[in-house]
């Protein structure tokens, strides 16, 4: 059920994001959920790679290119989907700020309805 309750929350938050920042746009909620698996696996296979591969270049800049592997993750859901657009890779930048943050806030939520 939490899973559920995940996916659906980061659907809204890929919604909201859309909503607050221009660089984003997401055509429907179905394309919202489907961004929202899609970015889930992107995360859960190609992210560790990424960070492992970029681990030097993460710890001279104290992890600052952890941002661009998150930009490069939303960028690459945009480009695998047509309900999703992102409007280059600055606008991938700041979408998957806004959508971490907003993220931060479903765990927390998620954690609240469902405690261990």
């Amino acid at each position: 059920m939490k899973l559920i309750f995940n996916w659906l929350l980061s659907a809204t938050a890929l919604l909201a994001v859309a909503y607050l920042y221009s660089g984003v746009v997401v055509t429907s909620f179905t394309a919202a959920l489907l961004a929202a698996a899609v970015l889930g696996a992107l995360n859960m296979v190609v992210r560790p790679i990424l960070i492992l591969l970029t681990l030097p270049v993460t710890v001279i800049t104290l992890g600052l290119f952890l941002f661009v592997i998150n930009a490069l993750m939303f960028w690459a859901a945009a480009s695998l989907l047509n309900g999703l657009d992102v409007r280059g890779f600055g606008a991938a930048l700041v979408g998957s700020l806004l959508y971490s943050g907003l993220q931060l806030a479903v765990d927390f939520v998620l954690e609240r309805l469902f405690p261990n």
